[in-house]
């Protein structure tokens, strides 16, 4: 098991081979001539000072850390997590990846979510090489070699896929974590053969990253999300899930998650409460109609709702289409023929051509800017 350094006062950060210590932070915060200002000296893109930013706030005299929700399911929110609880949370996941002390891990997520900053966190508390890489769709571009470990988004690992050094270097990544959204069938396929472990996360901003991790890839692959040792989970009783664990968040959290559980423990995600439809009486859940619909299409899709006189709610389908044109006649019949083979009530009733599909700062799908731009267009139309 490694060890865990959780005196913050004690910790090192390594940065491509360099190590910087509190004080070289603190000197970049103020100003002054620090050893992380002439290496980031040559960055652009600005992500480099980001880091130096956290780093001086977690060197800093206080005791927490400020952080905002993705925002997928409405505004996002600004919390202040305590750093204590940040390092419980790394500490849970550098043990049950066993990562070693100068393992690389690469860093290309936004630092003012959590998913980001737990990055740096785990680095400092076990020792890690941090490679920072501005976010972007194709981080490993930038690198020579691939990392020791790296947690990368959905899209990050689809486009990285496309290319074939990048994918080479993806295969080569002893631990990848895929968190921030689904990780549709086709992109699980993919992912299927490679020969190191490849983990989907389940968390949030109030777990401080994620709780629990499910193989994708090996004889191990699975639907079922394993808990980690110091986490309670159960169902509320609208069937949603209630996670306890209490070293990284202080009160039981309810989630919006629908779940259900197997004899091992373990869970998986039917979707979430609020993203279900009530249409007709029937209730449909937004993401199983996605999965279902995702490989009959190549088309850029997302699926929401309008209110609607007679069914209470009207399923609609948002198409990614150039500069939000119509679709031209043989996409629409395409479009049409996919949907066919969704189950009646699951069918959308009405396409809604947009120039981009709404994302999250996270590249979530954002759920209440959909519906929203539903609800306009509807009304327009």
């Amino acid at each position: 098991m490694t060890k865990i350094q959780t005196d913050i006062s004690r910790q090192e950060i390594h940065i491509e081979g360099i190590t910087f210590t509190a004080a070289d932070a603190r000197l970049a915060s103020d100003g002054g001539p620090s050893r992380l200002q002439h290496l980031f000296s040559e960055d652009k893109s600005g992500f480099k000072s980001s880091l130096a930013d956290f780093l001086a706030e977690w060197f800093n005299e206080t005791d927490t850390v400020k952080v905002h929700t993705s925002g997928s399911t409405g505004t996002p929110k600004e919390l202040w997590v305590e750093k204590r609880r940040m390092m419980e949370s790394a500490r849970l996941t550098v043990n049950f990846l066993d990562l070693q002390p100068k393992d690389t891990a690469l860093l290309c997520m936004p630092l003012q979510y959590i998913a980001g900053k737990m990055v740096v966190v785990r680095s400092l508390v076990a020792d890690l090489n941090l490679l920072p890489v501005a976010p972007c769709s194709r981080p490993l571009q930038y690198l020579e070699t691939a990392p020791d470990f790296a947690a990368m988004v959905p899209l990050q690992v689809y486009t990285s896929i496309q290319n074939p050094r990048d994918k080479e270097l993806l295969r080569q990544t002893r631990h990848l974590i895929i968190g921030g959204g689904a990780i549709d069938r086709t992109l699980g396929e993919e992912l299927r053969d490679f020969p190191h472990a490849v983990w989907s996360t389940y968390g949030m901003t109030e777990t401080l990253s994620h709780i629990a991790l499910r193989r994708l890839n090996g004889p191990e692959a699975t639907d079922w999300y394993t808990p980690f040792n110091d986490v309670q989970i159960s169902l509320s009783p609208e069937g949603t899930l209630t996670i306890d664990a209490p070293q990284v968040c202080p009160l039981s959290l309810v989630t919006n998650d629908l779940a259900e559980f197997n004899d091992r423990g373990q869970f998986r995600i039917l979707g979430r409460r609020d993203n279900t439809i009530n249409t007709g009486g029937v209730k449909v859940q937004t993401e199983e109609i996605e999965a279902q619909l995702k490989p009959l299409t190549e088309l850029p899709f997302a699926i929401t709702s309008v209110p609607d006189p007679k069914l209470g709610e009207r399923i609609v389908i948002l198409i990614q289409t150039s500069g939000g044109q119509q679709l031209q006649p043989e996409e629409f019949a395409q479009l049409t023929e996919a949907i066919s083979h969704l189950p009646r009530y699951w069918q959308p009733r009405q396409v809604i051509p947009v120039p981009e599909l709404p994302l999250t700062g996270t590249g979530k799908p954002d759920r209440a800017e959909a519906k929203r731009i539903a609800r306009n267009w509807s009304g327009e139309k």
